[in-house]
């Protein structure tokens, strides 16, 4: 047991020193330019990041875009049938920090399966099937585990807004606040919605990949960085010009996408970037004669002697069942027993 805890000891006082040996090195060498405590900020968030990745990222949510999905169409659900039958039960689900306050904790979590407000049917398809590609291809490109980060960030600033927004009406509203509240608190409360993590997830994939082309209204060809810029002008639009609920909202989504993104910079410059490239190779790879019949095919690499004339094909004799590798791989393979 002793032992146990002077390796502890002694690997924390070992971080503690690299820690200190580079915030050493960052003020020598920043010290000039003025930007040190924002350097020191961003690599050590960068490095914590790595650490939290490696420790807890086998926890991470898998196809967690569509557990979303799943939970804006139970939203939905519920909107159709309150609005069909004169009910208003969507509201007990709304993000609430008042009613929250007075015993109604369920609100904390089940504002998430609320979706943006939409009446056509069509749109509400073409919303969630976009969020459901976007947040995919997101999550192949930054890891599982950053992407969670990325949107339960979202979700926690969006809580944590919704409460600094409850002081801030108390501080001003005094005792007119209760009344404030039972006046308007459909419309008031509503502004904490997924709408701005939606939103979060659109301008994740326009920082990720500013030039892919996409079609703005079905027919206008625009890259996606000219999408996220028409975006972040509207949420500044909202944050300057918008009610005071709806600038707690809008600056809680604006500061998750800001750390985020700073925090793993380096990341999408060397990682990311190869997976990037990786995924965006697969996408826009043709189908190789996927139609044409053949003879041969490598069950390693998926190589016919229609797609390649000019490749041998064997059978190995080692592996157990009729497995036929190409020239390539036929030597290189691992047996299959």
């Amino acid at each position: 047991m002793k032992v146990f805890i002077c390796a502890n000891l002694y690997n924390l006082l070992k971080v503690r020193l690299i820690f200190y040996k580079v915030n050493v090195l960052l003020r020598h060498i920043f010290k000039k330019y003025g930007k040190l405590c924002l350097v020191e900020t961003l690599f050590l968030g960068w490095l914590i990041m790595d650490k939290f990745e490696r420790k807890f990222g086998k926890y991470a949510i898998p196809n967690l875009t569509l557990a979303l999905i799943i939970g804006y169409a139970l939203g939905y659900i519920i909107t159709f049938v309150d609005r069909f039958r004169g009910t208003d039960f969507l509201s007990f689900l709304l993000l609430d920090p008042y009613k929250i306050l007075h015993g109604q904790v369920w609100r904390i979590f089940t504002w998430l399966i609320v979706p943006p407000y939409e009446s056509n049917i069509l749109f509400v398809l073409l919303m969630m099937w976009c969020c459901l590609s976007i947040g995919m291809v997101l999550e192949k490109t930054w890891g599982t585990f950053r992407f969670n980060i990325y949107i339960f960030g979202g979700a926690l600033f969006t809580v944590i807004s919704s409460f600094a927004a409850l002081g801030f009406l108390y501080l001003f509203y005094g005792s007119d606040y209760v009344n404030f509240v039972e006046t308007l608190q459909a419309g008031v409360w509503g502004a904490f919605s997924t709408y701005y993590i939606n939103v979060s997830i659109y301008l994740g994939f326009a920082m990720t990949y500013p030039n892919n082309m996409v079609r703005f209204m079905f027919f206008i060809p625009m890259k996606m960085k000219w999408l996220g810029i028409i975006d972040l002008v509207y949420m500044a639009y909202l944050l300057v010009m918008g009610g005071v609920l709806t600038r707690f909202a809008v600056a809680a989504a604006l500061i998750n996408i800001l750390i985020f993104y700073l925090t793993n910079i380096r990341r999408f410059s060397i990682k990311a970037k190869i997976r990037r490239a990786e995924y965006q190779k697969k996408a826009e790879a043709p189908k190789m004669h996927a139609g044409a019949a053949y003879k041969h095919k490598c069950c390693i690499c998926g190589q016919t002697d229609v797609s390649n004339p000019n490749l041998e094909f064997r059978y190995c004799s080692k592996c157990i069942g009729n497995y036929e590798y190409c020239q390539e791989h036929l030597f290189t393979h691992t047996h299959k027993k």
